[in-house]
């Protein structure tokens, strides 16, 4: 099974900040897939589940708050006996530009919390990753202020096109390598 995760915080203040791009992308995947996201208390997490292409997927929004990602990551692969190496991560990125998407094997956090959390509770810096670019906060701006504030009026195209790519991203990954899908998509989104 092949399994997406989107980071972000639940509830409805947080619904459309930067901080919470992992879950749009999960939403709109829910969507394109017509996959039902459920409460899933052992997951901690809102799950779906959905066949793509002949592939099984689930999809996975952690309730846990974004510092605890991780929790929910281990719960699920204990639970469903998942490989992290099936995963896919999504999540936002400042040293990305809003609008745009990265597209990783590995690395460190880079102060995510969400992601630092995940490293810890799985004990690697090895899993498949796409970014989402919300941009650095303006000077004078607190950092964790602005990744829990909405994006700008004018960034939601941006950020529209961004949430499709990661879509269209993760659907390519579940029948291609990550090598080749981060070739294509780094490229496309560069």
């Amino acid at each position: 099974m092949r399994w997406i995760v989107g980071l972000g915080n639940p509830g409805p203040a947080y619904e459309r900040t930067r901080h919470n791009a992992g879950f749009m992308v999960v939403d709109e995947l829910a969507r394109r897939w017509n996959a039902d996201l459920r409460p899933n208390a052992r997951c901690r997490a809102l799950l779906g589940e959905a066949r793509v292409g002949g592939v099984r997927v689930a999809l996975l929004k952690p309730q846990t708050f974004m510092n605890l990602s991780g929790e929910a990551v281990r719960a699920f692969m204990v639970y469903f006996k998942a490989d992290l190496g099936d995963a896919i991560i999504v999540y936002d990125d400042m040293d990305t530009e809003v609008g745009r998407i990265r597209l990783r094997l590995k690395g460190g956090p880079g102060g995510h919390k969400g992601i630092e959390s995940i490293i810890r509770h799985t004990g690697t810096e090895t899993f498949n990753r796409i970014r989402l670019g919300i941009s650095r906060p303006p000077q004078g701006v607190d950092a964790a202020d602005y990744v829990l504030s909405p994006f700008a009026k004018g960034e939601w195209e941006a950020v529209d096109r961004m949430i499709a790519e990661a879509c269209d991203a993760a659907e390519f990954a579940l029948t291609h390598p990550f090598e080749e899908t981060m070739a294509k998509f780094n490229r496309k989104s560069a």
